[in-house]
């Protein structure tokens, strides 16, 4: 699944296109994906002009002069392709601008759109309940310990929880937590202060890592303009099951289950 700095790469990207341009075109080629188009959503975008583009944890929102935003989810395998060669049957909706096209492709149609106000858009029922952004201010060691305060559950478990954190993913808590040297099975109430005072910036520079080298590419994410992302040269521990911890430490990276999901981690350096 794109996870936040895919998504993050993906709207820097639609943004060289969108931002500013207006929708001459706006053309669902199927009456669903994951759910069903909104019904509005041809009346409510056709001559609108983008105001600009953003992210909310793993959603890209598209404003418009309109006070509407498009928002959309590229559930496990989907993306944009600007100025295709041709339509694909799997491109399932159309934006032009005039003389550019984009092309929303999602095999598996776990993906979705939708429409907001966007005065109301923390309403939104996805946003409401969202934590802090991992890149933004609002995202502290502070934050995190009150947050953590009595939990007994495993910190990395917590850090995938969007109340708590919005748009972490488990590649990148994986990865974080190993810069940060903190054991992922550690109950959260007992990561120290000054644990979590290295844990943030882990995790900022995890994301911001990824970013510049434009997501990892699993499977069959790709960038608007075609091009694959090559963070999977950097993990650390992610998908790295019995060989060595790169910190040269005599560590092993092990694999083990949490929560259904599988977690990478060096037993001797992180505890």
């Amino acid at each position: 699944m794109p996870e936040l700095p895919e998504v993050e790469t993906t709207m820097r990207g639609l943004s060289r296109v969108l931002d500013g341009a207006r929708l001459e075109r706006v053309e669902p080629r199927r009456p669903d994906m994951r759910f069903p188009f909104p019904p509005d959503l041809v009346q409510a975008l056709t001559g609108a002009r983008v105001t600009g583009l953003d992210r909310r944890a793993k959603y890209g929102l598209i404003h418009t002069d309109r006070d509407r935003t498009m928002i959309f989810h590229l559930g496990m395998s989907g993306r944009w392709r600007i100025d295709p060669d041709e339509i694909g049957r799997h491109d399932h909706l159309l934006l032009g601008t005039g003389d550019r096209l984009l092309a929303l492709c999602d095999p598996r149609r776990f993906g979705f759109v939708a429409l907001a106000d966007t005065p109301l858009l923390q309403e939104y029922p996805a946003f409401a309940a969202m934590g802090p952004e991992p890149l933004g201010a609002e995202l502290t060691a502070a934050h995190l310990h009150a947050a953590f305060a009595g939990r007994k559950q495993a910190v990395k478990l917590l850090l995938l929880d969007q109340r708590i954190v919005a748009g972490l993913g488990n590649i990148y808590v994986c990865e974080a937590l190993h810069r940060a040297r903190i054991d992922p099975r550690k109950p959260a109430g007992a990561v120290s202060r000054a644990a979590l005072a290295r844990l943030v910036p882990a995790i900022r520079a995890v994301l911001e890592l990824a970013i510049e080298q434009g997501g990892s590419s699993l499977r069959d994410y790709a960038h608007p303009d075609g091009q694959l992302g090559y963070f999977a040269s950097s993990f650390a521990v992610y998908d790295r099951e019995g060989e060595p911890c790169l910190r040269d430490d005599g560590g092993t990276i092990t694999r083990i289950a949490q929560g259904g999901r599988s977690t990478w981690y060096c037993p001797r350096c992180q505890r």
